[in-house]
């Protein structure tokens, strides 16, 4: 029945409890994400972040919105990344540091780091408050497909560090490092 699963051409992506580790630190950086992939592509994300009353949600087609308190906010398509910046702004996993993220990090211009948890780390980007989140730990396709759907829909990019984007519904559904931008 598993392996049957690889074949869906359409399939949902559900992670109920993104950042188990910030929810039992009780520090807010938790969320709730859905993912709707179509052909190994995420086409629709929604990220939920409960204790900030706030919802990140985007489509390929309709772009990436941003709600808070129910105000509705169209979020900025991502600008490129510019590597000469002068002080690259980078978001990292406040629960998953670990040294090839940190020789990454040595290997910049002096960057501004700023430490977050789960899929949060993404919308940091989505929103424009941080350039690059490489991530250089284990990660699984629900931790990620929601908010790759959402970086999609505004023109940013989910990819390995050999420049290939992420797909999803794979037989092992361990994602490679990545870094989105």
């Amino acid at each position: 029945m598993l392996l049957s699963r690889k074949n869906w051409e359409q399939l949902w992506i559900v992670d109920p409890l993104d950042g188990t580790k910030e929810f039992i630190k009780r520090n807010g950086e938790f969320t709730v994400n859905i993912a709707l992939v179509e052909n190994q592509k995420p086409i629709l994300g929604v990220v939920e972040a409960p204790v900030l009353n706030a919802q990140f949600y985007g489509t390929i087609e309709g772009g990436g919105f941003k709600s808070i308190n129910w105000v509705e906010e169209k979020l900025n398509k991502i600008p490129i990344l510019d590597k000469q910046k002068e002080r690259l702004r980078i978001v990292a996993s406040r629960s998953h540091l670990n040294d090839e993220t940190q020789a990454f990090l040595d290997d910049l211009n002096s960057p501004l780091i700023v430490s977050m948890g789960s899929s949060l780390k993404f919308m940091m980007i989505a929103e424009g408050k941080a350039d690059i989140y490489p991530r250089f730990a284990p990660t699984m396709e629900w931790d990620t497909a929601a908010a790759h759907a959402i970086i999609s829909s505004l023109g940013g990019r989910v990819e390995s560090p050999d420049g290939v984007e992420l797909i999803y519904n794979k037989h092992n559904l361990l994602n490679p490092h990545f870094r989105v931008y």
